[in-house]
């Protein structure tokens, strides 16, 4: 088997452990851990795997001058994108998270032309458009009575911050991703997300009662720290050995359908016009957004 066709099953690998995540996590939420009590688990617990597998990595100094980039991009990253995930996720569905978190690609392009001067085409501008339509139409009129979902608009909304600070977070983070090694970042960059979250989730971490936790909700927890956080990195790294970034991004667009059709068969979710509706119109911008414009003759 070629080094290109395993850098393709890990990409894969990558999005699936992603798709089924939204229904996953969902289960956890509130009812054994609240949402910001998770994060500092999650976070405490990738920062001991990265601490770990550091030491196979190479020995590296973070300069001084790196650090303020390093520090913003834990508060982005490893804070903001998680702590309102979670947060929306307690909130809203897992349907809505994953047709909502493929707006990602649209804000990396809303992003790139704000902070480093890159260009909209009519083409990406379009997406950009038909996405933000979609997104609204789902964080506006996709709400509907559920026990689990208590403010399904403001959950929703909490996504596309999630996606915002995501996106700042990989504008951000390329300068020292060409500079340092991915496990010299990650260890430091999870060590500050503990420090960070600490003052927001200790309360709701310290709510956690370790003894009342069934088997399948234990079993819940170390799937989003180990498979979400510690294997999705490793995967996506190991993708981008023999596969071009841009192609890498493209996996992005299986989680909507992955997330769904976990969330049906699992009876966690539902479908409806709604979603049907914003879901298309947020992968069709996405597509028009992340396109490479055909190279003039």
């Amino acid at each position: 088997m070629s080094k290109r066709t395993l850098a393709i099953m890990a990409a894969i690998g990558a999005t699936t452990i992603y798709g089924l995540n939204h229904t996953i996590a969902k289960g956890v939420m509130p009812m054994y851990v609240k949402p910001y009590g998770f994060i500092l688990l999650r976070v405490t617990g990738a920062a001991i795997l990265f601490w770990g597998i550091s030491f196979f990595g190479p020995k590296e100094v973070i300069e001084r001058k790196d650090w303020g980039r390093v520090l913003v991009c834990s508060i982005l990253g490893m804070a903001i994108n998680m702590l309102a995930f979670f947060k929306g996720l307690e909130l809203s569905t897992p349907i809505n998270s994953a047709v909502l978190i493929t707006i990602s690609p649209i804000i990396v392009v809303v992003l790139s032309a704000l902070f480093i001067k890159e260009k909209i085409t009519l083409q990406k501008a379009s997406g950009v458009l038909l996405g933000f339509i979609g997104a609204l139409v789902l964080v506006l009129f996709g709400a509907e009575a559920r026990i689990d979902a208590p403010n399904i608009p403001l959950g929703n909304a909490l996504f596309i911050v999630n996606a915002a600070s995501y996106g700042a977070y990989l504008i951000l983070v390329k300068k020292l991703i060409e500079k340092y090694h991915p496990f010299t970042l990650m260890k430091w960059m999870f060590t500050l997300g503990i420090l960070i979250n600490l003052p927001v989730a200790f309360s709701e971490f310290s709510e956690i009662v370790w003894q009342d936790l069934p088997n399948e909700i234990i079993f819940a927890i170390l799937f989003v720290i180990i498979g979400t956080t510690f294997f999705t990195y490793l995967f996506n790294i190991f993708a981008l050995t023999q596969l071009k970034a841009s192609s890498l991004s493209a996996f992005i667009y299986l989680q909507p359908l992955l997330g769904i059709i976990f969330a049906l068969a699992t009876g966690k979710d539902s479908l409806s016009m709604v979603k049907i509706l914003a879901a298309l119109l947020v992968l069709f911008g996405v597509y028009l957004a992340s396109k490479r414009p055909k190279p003039a003759p």
